[in-house]
């Protein structure tokens, strides 16, 4: 899997940023516990936002890029065309 860009993380951090402030605004957490829970749920929303945030040719597998360079009849990878 490719790294995520300089543009992705950002977007990424913004979203946990956002998430957090706006959770904690809501629900008026004070709580040790609760205000974790919040944070961990905003953290894995800025890591999906990152994650999907990617362009659709990023996204594909390995699997899925070899296989669109394999010719079933000879059994071997054949070359891009142009």
């Amino acid at each position: 899997m490719p790294r995520p860009s300089a543009g992705q993380l950002c977007l990424g951090s913004f979203t946990v940023v956002a998430a957090t402030v706006a959770l904690l605004a809501v629900s008026g957490a004070t709580g040790v516990l609760a205000v974790a829970v919040l944070v961990g749920f905003a953290l894995a929303l800025g890591t999906a936002v990152t994650l999907l945030s990617q362009p659709a040719s990023d996204r594909r597998s390995a699997a899925a890029r070899r296989a669109e360079h394999f010719s079933p009849t000879t059994g071997r990878a054949h070359a891009r065309q142009p």
